[in-house]
C-alpha cells in the first residue's frame, strides 16, 4: 500500500469514527438526554459494566485525573452518575451510572444500532460483518476513547 493509499485509509476510518460519534450524540439529544457532549459518552462507557474510579476514568479517556474529576463532577451535577463508597478501597470512591445515566446509554445504543443499520443497507450484511471482524483484528480493544 502506498503512503497516500494509507492516508485516503486513515481518513476514512476517522470519517467513520468522528461520523458514528456524532450521531450517536444526536440521536442521544433526540432521545431527550440533554446536556451532555461526547466525551460524557465515551465515560459512560467505562462507567456502564460496574463503575470506575476517576483514576480509572482518566486513564480510560486519556486525560488528568483533574480533567476526569470535572467531567464526574458535571455528570453527577446532572444526575447520570454518583459517587460510592468503593468496596474495596476505603480511599476511593467508586463512579457509578444511575438510573438515568443506564437509560442514556442505552439511548446511545440504539442511536448507534441505527447507524450501523444505515451501514449494512449501504455495504450488505455480508460486507459490515466482515469488516467487523477484520476492524477487532486490528483494534481488538480499543481504548476507545475521544479526540481531544
Amino acid at each position: 500500500m502506498h503512503d497516500s493509499d494509507a492516508m485516503t485509509l486513515s481518513a476514512a476510518l476517522l470519517a467513520a469514527a468522528g461520523g458514528l460519534t456524532q450521531r450517536i450524540h444526536e440521536g442521544v439529544i433526540a432521545r431527550g438526554f440533554e446536556g451532555l457532549r461526547p466525551a460524557h459518552g465515551f465515560a459512560f462507557a467505562r462507567l456502564a459494566p460496574d463503575g470506575a474510579t476517576v483514576t480509572d476514568l482518566a486513564v480510560h479517556l486519556g486525560v488528568t485525573k483533574q480533567a476526569a474529576s470535572q467531567l464526574v463532577d458535571e455528570m453527577v451535577r446532572k444526575g447520570y452518575a454518583e459517587r460510592r463508597p468503593h468496596p474495596g478501597d476505603a480511599r476511593a470512591r467508586l463512579i457509578v451510572l444511575t438510573g438515568r445515566g443506564r437509560d442514556c446509554t442505552r439511548a446511545a445504543e440504539e442511536a448507534a444500532a441505527e447507524v450501523v443499520r444505515e451501514w449494512a443497507a449501504v455495504l450488505g450484511e455480508g460486507e459490515l460483518c466482515l469488516l467487523g471482524e477484520q476492524l477487532l483484528r486490528v483494534a481488538p480493544r480499543g481504548p476507545v476513547r475521544p479526540a481531544w
